[in-house]
């Protein structure tokens, strides 16, 4: 089945052209063509997400089998960096290849890295099979947003972005379970296998239902791959300084990193390829202040790695309850991304209220995560009201920043709007997760170990990454000013 793909009135030409207000419902989003793209745009960051939290859970297991906690991080550190490799040669693949091509390459490779990671005899085998499925994955979110600008009207974009997210609220429902199902029984592998069957029939799915041109497909796309060199380099050069307990390796890593930060904003400022629209390293452009606050909230959010291994640790908890209790933190997300899609008229107020309840809820983590509880529920409802601030956070301001992001590129760089979003989305979480392996290493996670370890590194994560949040709620406040009030 195939369906043709309209230009749609709100991005032919000037996609932040101003269209005639009206209301508008979920029924919107669920009827006729648009109801097809949007189970597409849903299912594919579905199943990325299912794969996050079963990977999630099931972690402390498989290193408990295969070996490997110093390199506890680096198992989400390379599946990120390999889906900002994804996220960034995203319109490449959708140019090359069309969406129906797109959804289905990207969704094979998903399955090859599970595959992979089922199989894994060592650490270093897992890490391989998580870098597979982060390009995979990496592919199919960014995807999510490139198809919603393309094929969806502007007053849809919110409720779609709200739906996309919240699709993580459904993955927390069911990844946990499987991740800590499989590992209560000491079948983690079967946890990443059993991802296989559904990403086939997503694969056929998607070849039945996509189109297999889109509107745009004459565009050029070029590849910035130095700048993609140097994001690459960047998080592995923390996270190979988040290896060592010695603090001048820990630094020189961040230096380097944040060193090749500052080389990519040069060559993106004379290069012909960018990964993100001109000016957006400007922090006094709309775009540059917009992309700040979502570097800034995927750092504050890191320290989710490592709360199923603390709630084990600290707090006795299974790897079952583990799984279900981090995921607290992305069912908050997702509950206010699909809330905050109808309280866009108050959109500034939600930009400056996003910070704010992440840093509450770091604070509490701070407080209470370090207390060896031995499954004491007094201390695990702070935890988890604390963890569902940092995701409500995070999810009332989503919308209103992706959206802006689209109103205030250049109709010449809509895709590079789109896709640079989700690449600093990725980049800074890839960073911040190198960032809490090393914070979390350095406090003695691993050596001396143990309760006493874990709760060092507990408020040492809690404290150092409620800065981000805290920068970030003046940033916000530049946002307001520089955008106005938007939906």
């Amino acid at each position: 089945m195939d369906f043709d793909l309209e230009q749609p009135a709100a991005v032919a030409g000037n996609a932040a052209a101003a269209v005639a207000p009206k209301p508008t419902g979920w029924g919107d989003l669920f009827s006729g063509k648009h109801g097809i793209y949007t189970f597409a745009l849903a299912g594919g960051v579905t199943l990325h997400a299912i794969n996050i939290y079963i990977a999630t859970t099931a972690m402390p297991s498989v290193v408990a089998d295969i070996g490997g906690l110093d390199f506890y991080a680096w198992a989400t550190t390379l599946f990120v960096v390999a889906s900002i490799l994804g996220s960034a040669l995203t319109a490449k693949l959708l140019n090359g290849r069309g969406p129906r091509g797109a959804y289905v390459l990207a969704t094979l490779i998903f399955a090859l890295g599970a595959l992979t990671c089922a199989i894994a005899p060592s650490m270093p085998v897992m890490l391989v099979g998580r870098a597979i499925q982060g390009l995979g994955g990496g592919f199919l979110f960014a995807l999510a947003y490139a198809l919603t600008r393309i094929v969806l009207p502007e007053h849809l974009w919110a409720r779609a972005i709200g739906l996309v997210s919240a699709m993580f609220g459904i993955a927390t429902l069911v990844g946990p379970a499987i991740g800590g199902i499989f590992a209560e029984y000491g079948a983690w592998r079967l946890a990443f296998s059993s991802l296989l069957p559904f990403s086939v029939a997503f694969a056929v799915l998607a070849y039945m239902t996509l189109p297999g041109k889109s509107w745009d497909s004459t565009e050029r796309v070029a590849v910035p791959y130095l700048q993609l060199a140097l994001l690459t380099a960047a998080v592995l050069a923390v996270s190979a300084g988040s290896l060592s307990s010695e603090i001048a390796w820990n630094l020189t890593g961040l230096g380097a990193g944040l060193a090749m930060i500052a080389l990519i904003a040069g060559v993106e400022a004379r290069a012909e390829a960018r990964l993100l629209p001109r000016r957006a390293f400007n922090v006094s452009t709309p775009l540059g202040a917009l992309y700040l606050t979502i570097a800034l909230l995927m750092l504050a959010i890191q320290p989710e790695i490592f709360v199923p291994y603390l709630l084990q640790n600290l707090h006795a908890q299974p790897p079952l309850w583990a799984g279900y209790l981090a995921a607290i933190m992305s069912i908050g997300w997702s509950l206010a991304s699909f809330l905050s899609s109808r309280w866009q008229a108050h959109g500034d107020r939600l930009i400056v209220l996003g910070p704010v309840l992440v840093l509450a809820g770091l604070l509490l983590f701070a407080l209470f995560m370090p207390i060896n509880g031995a499954g004491d529920w007094s201390l695990l409802l702070p935890i988890g009201f604390g963890l569902l601030l940092v995701g409500f956070g995070i999810g009332v301001t989503w919308p209103g920043l992706v959206t802006r992001i689209f109103q205030s590129a250049p109709p010449t760089e809509q895709d590079l709007a789109a896709g640079g979003m989700t690449t600093v989305q990725l980049f800074f979480m890839a960073l911040g997760t190198a960032c809490a392996g090393m914070v979390a290493n350095f406090a003695g996670i691993a050596d001396p170990g143990g309760t006493d370890g874990a709760a060092n590194a507990a408020v040492w994560l809690g404290v150092i990454f409620a800065t981000a949040p805290a920068l970030c709620v003046l940033v916000a406040f530049r946002v307001v000013r520089l955008t106005g009030r938007r939906g």
